[in-house]
């Protein structure tokens, strides 16, 4: 059986070819009914059909918001697992935006749900919750080497409550490191060597403003929520991320889905998106 190629040599050569930009599959009821959808079973997959059909096969990423597909119960995680099976034959890499984080068989069965070949929600990578300690996401880095998927793990989320935890300052830490910046150096290590670039990221929003004081360089992808409909652009990414800006993921929910139903007009916001954030990439890595 030969070598499964990891997330990290995947998703950089979809970076490459595709557009550096990642876009939500967010079925909020309130975007349904700007669409002309029912908030019901027929318009979660009329939504997710229409969206797969208008991107997977010219963005790198598509990221399916779990919750908003649970909420309809069965019937909702079947239209979920089509739509992943749907994207993933398309070209995209799958994201599963479902935030898993528990311990042991728990954190185990939630890995084998998103990780495991064969499973009907096998995703390209999971974003999983380090916060009952990064040891507890063992099993998901283990299955995820194992199949060759990836982690976005939450770091330095763009949320305002996230500062609490991610900012507090872990007792004993002698390097007087928070929360946040201490998940950044696991990733670092789990992907230490790695070429083009490990398969264990970070979720790190893009509105949190200069983060020089952070390490951001550990050799993995950086998953950046908040461009668009949350306020931050594509030419602040250089003066957020610095030389990291090579490796971010930029997602865009609202931004390019408030443009449905019309396939057209999401793949052209889509399209904007993608050549805005590379071009602004590729201005501040030659000022480097």
């Amino acid at each position: 059986m030969s070598p499964v190629e990891p997330f990290g040599a995947r998703l950089r050569r979809a970076m490459d070819e595709r557009g550096p930009l990642c876009v939500g599959i967010d079925p909020h009821a309130s975007l349904l009914t700007d669409w002309g959808l029912n908030d019901d079973i027929a318009g979660l997959e009329r939504f997710s059909r229409t969206v797969v059909e208008a991107l997977a096969d010219r963005v790198a990423v598509l990221k399916p918001q779990s919750a908003f597909f649970e909420r309809f119960g069965s019937r909702g995680i079947a239209v979920l697992e089509k739509s992943v099976e749907e994207a993933r034959a398309s070209g995209a890499l799958v994201v599963m935006d479902a935030k898993r984080g528990d311990i042991g068989s728990t954190m185990a069965a939630y890995a084998s749900a998103f990780l495991e070949k064969g499973s009907p929600l096998f995703s390209d990578a999971l974003t999983v919750s380090p916060y009952l300690g990064y040891g507890s996401l063992k099993p998901a880095v283990e299955l995820a080497r194992e199949s060759g998927a990836g982690l976005f793990v939450l770091a330095l989320t763009s949320n305002p409550e996230g500062g609490e935890v991610q900012h507090a300052v872990r007792p004993g830490d002698a390097a007087g490191r928070n929360v946040g910046a201490t998940m950044l150096a696991h990733l670092a290590e789990e992907n230490a060597g790695e070429a083009p670039m490990g398969s264990f990221g970070a979720v790190v929003g893009a509105t949190l403003g200069d983060l020089s004081s952070y390490d951001l360089d550990i050799n993995g992808p950086l998953l950046a929520p908040g461009i668009g409909a949350q306020g931050a652009t594509p030419a602040d990414l250089p003066g957020v991320f610095g030389e990291a800006v090579r490796r971010v993921v930029p997602n865009v929910s609202r931004g390019v889905l408030r443009h449905g139903p019309d396939v057209g007009a999401l793949r052209a916001s889509a399209e904007r998106f993608a050549e805005d954030i590379r071009a602004a990439a590729a201005a501040a890595w030659r000022l480097r």
